[in-house]
């Protein structure tokens, strides 16, 4: 079974993180051990620093590349991924993707409706390129500008209403679409590192949604064990 990542910053990660990525391919070598496979057309970190924004400093260099394969980009959402999902799932030969976009869309490109129809293209195209694909989406999780911008926090709790509508009306038994709980008990001080992304114990608990979701809805895997690891690496 072929896994693919899509994701905004939150998944992407930056030089230092480990990333919930990182955090899902440990579940998957314990729950589903040899039988699964991560697949991607990226494997890279962002780099702010850095003259190419591009950086493999994994938090453990140990993170094998084959499972460092990915589709997120900094400051990209549901807006650039819907052009790309297509032809990545034709490329790769994904079976499950683990989707998690919004907040850049909705803070920078278009409103909650906009944005939710760029989920429905985004789901179509998959379809289309695999007719059997599961996608399981997470919503679109706190952050530190819902707290100060009434207007922008309104149009995330919206857009978090679209979604679900969007993955009821679209969920079919030949290909499954399923919505993730968003972590309980998302801190913002002690689960991100910045406000917005996520920190160990952010990157904890977004892996175990995802892997929550599937074990309880499609009998996928198994519950998600949380392996302690130690903090961010500075830089």
């Amino acid at each position: 079974m072929r896994f693919m990542f899509v994701g905004d910053s939150c998944t992407i990660g930056q030089a230092g993180d480990h990333t919930w990525r990182y955090r899902m391919w440990q579940h998957l070598e314990a729950a589903l051990p040899g039988r699964y496979e991560i697949v991607g057309p990226r494997c890279e970190l962002y780099d702010s620093g850095a003259d190419a924004p591009r950086s493999h400093a994994y938090a453990d260099p140990d993170f094998p590349a084959p499972a460092r394969r990915h589709l997120a980009g900094w400051g990209e959402g549901w807006l650039h991924m819907a052009p790309l999902i297509g032809e990545t799932v034709t490329a790769t030969g994904a079976d499950v993707l683990l989707v998690s976009l919004g907040l850049i869309d909705l803070g920078f490109y278009t409103n909650s409706s906009q944005t939710a129809e760029n989920v429905r293209a985004f789901v179509a195209a998959a379809r289309t390129a695999n007719p059997r694909v599961r996608v399981v989406v997470m919503p679109v999780i706190p952050n530190v500008r819902a707290g100060y911008d009434a207007p922008f926090a309104a149009e995330c709790e919206r857009f978090n209403e679209l979604l679900a509508k969007a993955v009821a009306d679209l969920d079919t038994a030949t290909s499954p679409l399923l919505l993730a709980t968003a972590p309980e008990s998302y801190d913002l001080d002690t689960d991100t590192y910045d406000g917005t992304h996520p920190g160990p114990s952010g990157e904890h608990k977004l892996a175990a949604a995802f892997a929550s979701a599937m074990h309880q809805a499609w009998g996928l895997g198994a519950p998600y064990e949380d392996r302690a690891t130690p903090a961010r690496a500075s830089g």
